[in-house]
């Protein structure tokens, strides 16, 4: 006998939000709890306080879906106040600023290409990143040595949309994990003047825009391939041991498995069926 699904599909959502200047990615839940009457909230990729932009949001069961939704390549739209100074690389904490003599368009526009590419910088000392089990920004905002390793990302594009000097604003389309704000301080220093970036707009992740907080089908939108199981169903229904030999793909590796009544994610290794995730509820139109 089929099981039907666990959890209401009015709290499972997945969609985007445009979340808005000096709100912090965590403290804007409040906004989504309250509006959509529900407790169990969650997000994907952090916008810094003064960022804003395309931020995925889900609730319910769909916010263990994060880590396997395809979200890139990013794009953003940022504004690099040249001659401003800011130890977090944004206008959160300008220390200084000085006048700086108009560079030429081109000039911009080299600076910008020389990005393009594999490129491995340090991170902004003002990141999420963790040192010993703390975040970076906590030990930079109580006067502690931060050291980072370098990361290496992926600029797919960078172009230049307007120049009224001091202000280059620029488009950028980048693999996941990219600092815009280190990108601002390597354009920077490539036109040897201080700058910080004074605003930032994410416009996408991977396909994920912002259309009015409209309910997204998750499923269409995880980078994992599917697979079916000619076993019992029910089995999976149960969270039962699941024979390999019965799977159309039995190569190693995370798959998307459906049945009549929900989604499974499975991970084949070895000799072995591992549930990553099962009972998935269905999306549904509405």
């Amino acid at each position: 006998m089929a099981i039907a699904p666990y959890g209401s599909n009015d709290l499972n959502r997945l969609f985007v939000v445009n979340k808005p200047i000096f709100r912090s990615s965590n403290g804007y839940m409040g906004y989504v709890k309250r509006k959509y009457k529900t407790k169990k909230v969650g997000f994907s990729g952090t916008l810094d306080p003064f960022a804003t932009g395309c931020l995925i949001v889900a609730t319910g069961q769909y916010t263990k879906l994060f880590q396997y939704l395809d979200k890139t390549p990013k794009s953003y739209k940022a504004t690099l106040w040249l001659g401003a100074n800011s130890s977090t690389l944004d206008i959160e904490n300008v220390e200084s600023i000085q006048e700086v003599d108009p560079f030429a368009t081109e000039q911009i526009k080299e600076a910008l290409s020389l990005l393009k590419g594999e490129l491995s910088y340090y991170p902004p000392k003002f990141c999420a990143k963790k040192i010993d089990g703390k975040r970076a920004y906590e030990l930079a905002r109580a006067g502690k040595e931060v050291t980072l390793k370098t990361i290496t990302s992926t600029i797919y594009d960078i172009k230049l949309l307007h120049y009224n000097h001091p202000f280059v604003h620029f488009e950028a389309t980048v693999s996941e994990g990219t600092y815009i704000r280190s990108l601002g301080a390597l354009i920077a220093d490539r036109l040897g003047v201080d700058a910080t970036l004074s605003s930032l707009h994410r416009v996408h992740e991977g396909a994920f825009y912002y259309e009015n907080e409209k309910a997204l089908n998750p499923f269409k939108h995880l980078a994992l391939p599917n697979n079916s199981y000619g076993g019992n169903e029910s089995d999976i229904e149960l969270g039962k041991k699941l024979n390999r030999a019965y799977f159309q793909i039995q190569d190693e590796g995370i798959y998307l498995v459906e049945t009549s009544c929900f989604f499974s994610i499975v991970e084949i290794f070895s000799d072995e069926v591992k549930y990553r995730f099962n009972r998935i509820p269905k999306f549904e139109e509405r």
